[in-house]
């Protein structure tokens, strides 16, 4: 008999097989998983650069993303230019174009202007109805036989709801000539963010050949505006205004202080761009803008912003003197009160 203190039993012949097959086993189904990610991960490679059209390595999600949006855009743009080519092609037929569809035509608006007002300016506001702007039946009328639509353009108050905002509420349940920017906050510094969300709401919601921003207390010719721009209906890209330039203040008192002054160079002085009294954009241009508002960088003055976004792009620069709404001269389309 073995005494009971000879020490442990050893592990029998039968368990050290099964031990030895367990781990056998779990060898060959890690190096399998290893495997099979590795040729997932070659897969995915190959068919990212066939996709995307290149023979290097992996690019990043967020460089996919990008590759994406600018090929979207691109087929945007590349769309708008086909339909501006058809419309010159037919030529500029009646008071605005039209687009055929199938079995229906519809017209293409001439211009769609915003008009920039604020809180407390009801009086201007009367002021624009009492002299060019169509109120009423007359207003459809000026847009279906003209195609001109025209709007007072405001956000909203810093405390929604107010007073303030229930006056303009209820001044537009009366005229029903607002365009009311619920995400914007009515502040005299967001002027230029205020001009940019308006040019958005109006090209994703007017399908027109132009459209203007003009401030309230401007008086438009609305036949002269039309006439002019049916002689830059041929331009696919276009920005008209009242070209100037001028000085970049850079003193914190000063009423036209710009805070990004340092980005205008040693000579402070702004490029050209168009009077923010009154300008129009065509058509693609809107479009650019409504695709890219969020990268958009807008400055202290609404005309300043506006004119850096164009400096990099294709567009037709026009100095319209008919636009110099200070200097009030024969056949022009504007006046500043």
């Amino acid at each position: 008999m073995q005494s009971r203190g000879s020490g442990p039993r050893p592990l029998s012949r039968i368990s050290s097989i099964m031990l030895s097959m367990f781990a056998t086993m779990a060898s060959f189904y890690v190096a399998g998983r290893l495997w099979q990610d590795a040729q997932n991960r070659v897969y995915l490679i190959k068919e990212l650069d066939r996709r995307t059209g290149q023979g290097q390595s992996a690019i990043s999600v967020d460089e996919t993303l990008k590759l994406v949006a600018c090929r979207h855009q691109q087929k945007k743009l590349a769309a708008l230019e086909m339909e501006l080519a058809a419309a010159r092609h037919e030529g500029f037929v009646g008071q605005y174009s039209s687009e055929t569809n199938g079995t229906y035509s519809r017209k293409r608006l001439l211009v769609v202007i915003g008009i920039v007002t604020e809180f407390g300016r009801k009086k201007h506001r009367d002021a624009v109805r009492k002299s060019w702007l169509s109120t009423g039946a007359a207003m459809k009328k000026l847009e279906s036989e003209k195609g001109v639509v025209a709007r007072f353009v405001i956000g909203r108050s810093a405390n929604h709801g107010d007073g303030l905002d229930r006056e303009i509420d209820d001044e537009n349940s009366q005229t029903k000539d607002f365009i009311v920017l619920d995400n914007h906050v009515e502040a005299s510094e967001e002027g230029p963010k205020k001009t940019k969300l308006f040019l958005v709401y109006a090209a994703d919601t007017w399908d027109a050949e132009f459209y203007a921003k003009v401030n309230d207390d401007v008086y438009v010719n609305i036949d002269a505006l039309g006439t002019m721009l049916a002689s830059h209906l041929d331009k696919p890209r276009v920005y008209i205004g009242c070209m100037k330039s001028g000085e970049v203040f850079s003193e914190l008192s000063h009423k036209w202080f710009e805070p990004e002054w340092w980005k205008f160079g040693d000579g402070k002085s702004y490029f050209r761009h168009a009077s923010g009294e009154m300008f129009v954009v065509s058509r693609a241009v809107a479009q650019f803008i409504a695709i890219n508002k969020s990268i958009l960088r807008t400055y202290a003055h609404d005309d300043v912003s506006v004119g850096s976004w164009m400096i990099g792009l294709d567009v037709k620069h026009v100095n319209e003197g008919k636009l110099c709404c200070s200097s009030w001269s024969s056949g022009a389309v504007c006046a500043a009160a």
